[in-house]
C-alpha cells in the first residue's frame, strides 16, 4: 500500500520559515519524480516545484530564491523549506510521487501564515 505523509504544517508569522516533510512507503522512493503542490482556499491545486530522482529541481516562480525542496533517498522523505513566507503562501501543501503516467498523493498539510 502506498502512502505518503506530509509533517511539519501549521501556525507562522509573515517573515518566518516552516519545513515540510513527506515521508513515502509503498514506492520505490528513489526513482520517482517528487513534487509540492499547494491549494489555498477557492483557488486550484498548483505546483510549488519538483525535485527529480538525480536530485534535480525546479520551481514556479513565486517560489524562487524563498523555498528549496531536497530529498532524502535513504530515508524515502521529500523535503519543502519555506522561508520568508507570506500571507498568500497560506494554503494546503500536498506532497505528490510521480512515475510516468503513474502518481500518488499525500493528505496534505495545512500552512498558516498570519500574525
Amino acid at each position: 500500500q502506498v502512502q505518503l505523509v506530509e509533517s511539519g504544517g501549521g501556525l507562522v508569522q509573515p517573515g518566518g520559515s516552516l519545513r515540510l516533510s513527506c515521508a513515502a512507503s509503498g514506492i520505490s522512493f528513489g526513482i520517482y519524480v517528487m513534487s509540492w503542490y499547494r491549494q489555498a482556499p477557492g483557488k486550484q491545486r498548483e505546483l510549488v516545484g519538483s525535485i527529480t530522482s538525480s536530485g534535480s529541481t525546479n520551481y514556479s516562480d513565486s517560489e524562487k530564491g524563498r523555498f528549496t525542496i531536497s530529498r532524502d533517498n535513504a530515508k524515502n522523505t521529500v523535503y519543502l523549506q519555506m522561508n520568508s513566507l507570506k500571507p498568500e503562501d497560506t494554503a494546503v501543501y500536498y506532497c505528490n510521487a510521480r512515475r510516468v503516467l503513474i502518481q500518488y498523493w499525500g493528505q496534505g498539510a495545512q500552512v498558516t501564515v498570519s500574525s
